[in-house]
Order: C-alpha cells, then sequence, then structure tokens
C-alpha cells in the first residue's frame, strides 16, 4: 500500500527542508519523472523566474505572512532548479553556489570578519564597490566600469536609479539636490525646445533625460522611484474605477462628459479614498 501524499510532514531540524527539497526535485528530474520538469531548460525557466519575483514582490507589500513564505518558496525553486540543471552538467552543484555566496559576504564584509573600521552605511557600501572591482576583471585585462553590475534587463527606472547610485559612489554626483533640482528644470525647458521644433527624434531623447533627471531626484530624496511609480499607478487604477463606477452611477458616458465634470468625479474618488483609509 502506497503512503498518502498528503501525510503530515514531521518536525524537521534546521537544513532538512532544504535537503528535502533536493532530493524532490533530483526525483523529477530523473528517469521515471514528471515530464514537464525533465523538459525545462535554463531558457525556458527564464519566464517563470521573471514572473516569480514580480508575484514576490507584490505579496511584500501586504502582511499575508502564507502568502509571503509561498512565494519565497516559488523563487526558491527557481534557484533549486538552475543549480540542479548545472549540477546535471557536471558544472556546479547548490552546495557551490552556497559556498560561493558565503565566501562572498565574508570577503565584502571586512569591517565584520576582518579588521577593517566603517563610519556608516556609505562607508560599507563605498568598500563593497571597491572589492567588487578588484575581484573582477574584464575580459582585456581593462580596469571594471563602476557601472558593471547593473543588469540591462532591470526595469528602466530601476536600472536608472542603479546606475545613478553606483555613479555616486564614485563621486560622480550632484553636492545637493538643489543641484538636482536644477537639472530637472534644466531638463523640462530643453523637451519643450525640442517639441517646438517639431523634432521627434529629440522630443524622445529629451523625455528620456527627463525621466532620468526624475529618478534621481527621486535617488536624492531615498524614494524607490520603481515602488513611487507602482503606488502612483495603483492609485490612478483605484481612482479611475471609482470614477467609472460614479460615472455609470450617474448614467453618464464618460466619453461625453466634460473635462471639468470627470475632475469632480476626480476629486470625489480622492476624498472617498482618504475616508477610507
Amino acid at each position: 500500500m502506497s503512503t498518502p501524499a498528503t501525510q503530515p510532514a514531521a518536525p524537521q531540524a534546521p537544513g532538512e527542508g532544504v535537503a528535502r527539497l533536493c532530493a524532490i526535485l533530483a526525483r523529477l528530474r530523473g528517469p521515471g519523472g514528471c515530464p514537464w520538469d525533465r523538459e525545462q531548460t535554463l531558457r525556458t525557466l527564464k519566464p517563470h523566474l521573471l514572473e516569480e519575483t514580480y508575484e514576490l514582490l507584490e505579496v511584500m507589500d501586504g502582511d499575508d505572512l502564507a502568502a509571503h513564505a509561498e512565494e519565497l518558496g516559488d523563487l526558491l525553486l527557481q534557484v533549486l532548479f538552475q543549480s540542479r540543471i548545472r549540477e546535471e552538467q557536471g558544472a556546479f552543484t547548490l552546495d557551490d553556489v552556497a559556498r560561493k555566496l558565503a565566501d562572498k559576504l565574508m570577503r565584502r564584509h571586512p569591517h565584520v570578519f576582518g579588521d577593517v573600521q566603517v563610519d556608516g552605511s556609505a562607508a560599507v557600501l563605498r568598500n563593497w564597490e571597491a572589492i567588487k572591482r578588484t575581484e573582477k576583471k574584464s575580459a582585456d585585462g581593462a580596469p571594471r566600469s563602476a557601472l558593471d553590475g547593473v543588469p540591462a534587463a532591470l526595469p528602466a527606472l530601476a536600472r536608472a536609479q542603479r546606475m545613478q547610485s553606483k555613479a555616486s559612489r564614485s563621486g560622480f554626483d550632484w553636492p545637493d539636490v538643489a543641484g538636482v533640482e536644477a537639472k530637472l528644470t534644466e531638463e523640462q525647458a530643453e523637451l519643450a525646445a525640442a517639441r517646438q521644433a517639431g523634432d521627434d527624434e529629440a522630443v524622445r531623447h529629451e523625455a528620456g533625460d527627463l525621466l532620468f533627471s526624475v529618478v534621481n531626484l527621486c535617488r536624492f530624496l531615498k524614494v524607490d522611484s520603481e515602488e513611487a511609480l507602482q503606488e502612483a499607478s495603483n492609485r490612478f487604477n483605484r481612482r479611475f474605477r471609482e470614477v467609472e463606477r460614479r460615472a455609470a452611477a450617474d448614467s453618464r458616458d464618460m466619453r461625453h462628459c466634460t473635462l471639468a465634470e470627470l475632475d469632480v468625479y476626480w476629486e470625489a474618488a480622492k476624498k472617498a479614498e482618504r475616508t477610507v483609509h
């Protein structure tokens, strides 16, 4: 008689859960395992990794602890899956991944595991970047750029803010927020000039520069630009849907409403939202 798959899990010692996961994945990928799991490659896993990352980011904003744990597990599966594929290729194992990470953490925290003195998190970040540059050499032996390591596949806002942060650690930055604000005003003027000239390519170029400057302002204000825009989009989504609801309740077609009438609905939606929160 087979053992029910739903039997209660026995209490486990630390590390047993990960070992069990590795054994399950090996079974799924092995002979007689799951056809879908056996077909996966590093290329086919890419969209799943991206999806799981965004699902985890979403639950991190809430208080559902069970959902948070579940999404962390789904992301962990992606790490285990890729490590398993590389192990099958004879390249490396999950233990190799963990050891490399442990070594790197110790190496890049000499103020904890060595005798280096720091006076705050800013010094920690400067040391981190300096250590990274000594660790990694470019293919031709030339010095690495301070911007190396920023993935091109990052969302545009996150990539811009990450690049700006890295450049700042090399001393390439405004001395204070006033310089950022002045640059923002300058970019707005350049965008207006491009529009007036009717130069579509210049408009796109200057619009990008303006966005880049807005991200820089967010960085100076210690605001995550990607998160701030997501929150703004969520607010717009809630309020627009409320405008739709109110217009429908008045038997109005939004397409036939004046801007002033829509603004009344919009302000009412904002007021209702503030009342709820």
